[in-house]
C-alpha cells in the first residue's frame, strides 16, 4: 500500500525477522514482494529457532535447560493432567529483539537515546486492536496504517487480490502451537514438507528420536510436550473440518492467537 501510494509518508526501509522455520511459501511470496516495493527489506535473524529450541544446556549447579521455549502444549502422562508453557520467549528472542536491533541501527540509536528518531509502521488489522503497544522507548513512537485505516484481515486480502499479485500467506514458523486447525490443515494440504518438518520437531522435542536434545527430559519440564492443543501427536491429530465431522460451524473455540508474529 505505501509503495502504491495508499499510505504514507514512504517508508525508509522495512524489516522481516528471519526465525528460519516459516513454509516454503512465505519466502518466496517475500521474494516476490520485493521486487515490488521503491525501499528495502532487511531479512534479520537471530539464529533457527527450531535449533535452538532443541538445544539442551546444563547449568553449573547441574540443572539442565533450553534457553529459548516455544508455548507448547503439555500432558502429564500418569495424571492425563494438561497445561501450557506460557509467556513466549520464542517471539521475543527471535522476533523482537532483531526487529528492535536494526530498527535502533537504521535509526542511528546511540545508547540512552532520548530523541524520537524513528516511526515503527506495525502491520496489526483492525481485528486485533488489543495488541496494539506503545513502544514504552523515547527514541521511537509505534504506528498502526491499518487500524488507522479501519481495515481487517479480510480487507488486507480483499486489498491484495488484484490481477497479479499471489496471495499472502499466514507468516508463521511451521510448528507454531498457536496455528488454527485450518492452517494445520492448509499446511498439510498444500505445503506437506512444511508439515512434515513440524511432526518431526514435535518429534524431537518429545525424545522420540533425540535424546541428547530433549526439551521434555529437562528438569524444569516434566509433561509431555505437544504442538497441537489436544495434546495428540501432529501425526495423528483430527484435522478434518467441523461440517465433515457433522458439527456446526458455531462450535468451536475462538483462535488464541492471530498469527502475528510475522508483521
Amino acid at each position: 500500500m505505501a509503495a502504491e501510494g495508499a499510505v504514507g509518508p514512504m517508508p525508509v526501509a522495512a524489516i522481516f525477522a528471519d526465525t528460519q522455520d516459516e513454509p516454503a511459501g512465505v519466502y518466496k511470496w517475500l521474494d516476490w514482494l520485493e521486487t515490488k516495493l521503491p525501499y528495502p527489506v532487511y531479512r534479520v535473524t537471530n539464529g533457527k529457532l527450531s535449533e535452538r529450541a532443541l538445544l539442551v544446556k546444563t547449568s553449573k549447579d547441574g540443572r539442565r535447560y533450553t534457553q529459548t521455549s516455544v508455548p507448547y502444549f503439555t500432558k502429564d502422562m500418569e495424571t492425563g493432567d494438561r497445561g501450557k508453557i506460557m509467556g513466549r520467549i520464542c517471539t521475543a528472542d527471535f522476533k523482537l529483539k532483531p526487529l528492535l536491533k536494526k530498527a535502533k541501527e537504521l535509526a542511528g540509536v546511540r545508547r540512552a537515546e532520548k530523541e524520537l528518531r524513528a516511526i515503527q509502521w506495525i502491520g496489526i488489522s483492525l481485528d486485533e486492536v488489543q495488541r496494539m503497544r506503545v513502544s514504552g522507548m523515547a527514541w521511537t513512537k509505534n504506528r498502526y496504517p491499518l487500524i488507522e485505516m479501519e481495515m481487517t484481515r479480510h480487507d488486507c486480502l480483499r486489498w491484495m487480490g488484484k490481477p497479479g499479485c499471489p496471495p499472502p500467506p499466514r507468516s508463521a514458523c511451521v510448528f507454531c502451537p498457536y496455528h488454527s486447525n485450518n492452517e494445520w490443515r492448509r499446511l498439510k494440504n498444500e505445503e506437506p514438507a512444511a508439515f512434515e518438518q513440524a511432526v518431526q520437531f514435535e518429534q524431537a522435542v518429545q525424545f522420540e528420536q533425540a535424546v541428547q536434545l530433549s526439551k521434555a527430559h529437562t528438569q524444569n519440564m516434566t509433561s509431555k510436550p505437544f504442538l497441537h492443543r489436544s495434546c495428540v501427536p501432529l501425526s495423528e491429530v483430527d484435522l478434518s473440518t467441523d461440517n465433515e465431522r457433522g458439527q456446526s460451524l458455531l462450535s468451536g473455540f475462538n483462535n488464541e492467537c492471530q498469527g502475528m508474529c510475522g508483521v
